[in-house]
């Protein structure tokens, strides 16, 4: 119960930073969000590290900076995603495919989920389609950028959790300053290659401090949930995310979603309810 306990509340605080990063993402560059955001969540772990029960060890910087990598991908992907489509079709698609990567990964190590369990995988990826789908009824057409980025992003996203898990159990935050070691490095790699400014438009930076800290809370809130409980469980409830980040952009940005889409959302959400409850 306590695993279920935080990997619930971490699911929707992780909705929430979305939120903040997906508005930060429309008012100032990818990369420049990505950095900043990151560097706010290491602030944050590096606060905790001495607070919260830990071992440092190779093994879990090694295992941190994989998922680290991992991550940088997805959310460089997810944020590009939320500022080029709609909150409410990107964050679901990704929570869908995010969801899928530890089951797949729980199946080729010995897990075997009950029947329930895989009914809700299927059911997510039929979401996967309806979601994708144009209010006109056609295919995605011009918007399958954001479509295939949200794809992307949330294999990434289910590589990180995948990554964590595996890190040694009494370690505690040290794989989460891994992590952010290694995306910050990443992508301001990237920035530079790239020739892109990592300054922030004015009047960003607060909303995308809030998304890092934000983030980095839900990192520590799934890392102790991942110790403490079955991947396959913990990852389930996480991807549950979109509620909180549907729900801010349905009553803050007043999205609006086609029939089509309302019911892939909400098959996406129960694909993952299903899982859960296998």
């Amino acid at each position: 119960m306590t695993a279920v306990a935080l990997a619930t509340a971490c699911a929707v605080i992780f909705g929430t930073a979305d939120f903040f990063g997906g508005l930060a993402t429309r008012r100032s560059k990818v990369l420049a969000v990505v950095v900043l955001s990151q560097l706010g969540g290491l602030l944050l772990v590096a606060a905790l590290l001495p607070v919260l029960p830990g071992h440092p060890s190779t093994a879990a910087l090694a295992w941190g900076m994989a998922s680290g990598v991992a991550g940088a991908f997805g959310i460089v992907l997810f944020y590009r995603g939320l500022a080029t489509g709609m909150m409410s079709v990107i964050a679901p698609t990704t929570a869908t495919t995010a969801m899928a990567v530890p089951v797949v990964f729980g199946l080729l190590t010995g897990d075997r989920p009950s029947a329930l369990a895989l009914v809700g995988v299927a059911l997510g990826l039929f979401a996967v389609l309806l979601v994708s789908r144009e209010p006109n009824g056609g295919a995605s057409g011009p918007k399958a950028g954001p479509i295939i980025a949200a794809l992307v992003s949330g294999a990434g996203f289910g590589g990180f959790f995948v990554l964590l898990k595996l890190a040694p159990a009494d370690s505690g935050t040290w794989p989460l300053l891994g992590a952010r070691i290694a995306s910050i490095t990443l992508v301001a790699l990237l920035a530079l290659a790239t020739r892109r400014s990592l300054r922030p438009v004015p009047g960003s930076l607060r909303v995308t401090i809030a998304a890092g800290v934000l983030d980095m809370a839900a990192n520590v809130l799934y890392l102790f949930a991942a110790q403490r409980g079955m991947l396959t469980l913990v990852a389930v409830l996480v991807s549950l995310y979109p509620a909180s980040t549907l729900l801010l952009a349905r009553y803050v940005l007043g999205e609006r979603l086609s029939p089509v889409q309302i019911t892939g959302v909400g098959f996406a959400l129960g694909a993952i309810a299903l899982i859960a409850a296998a």
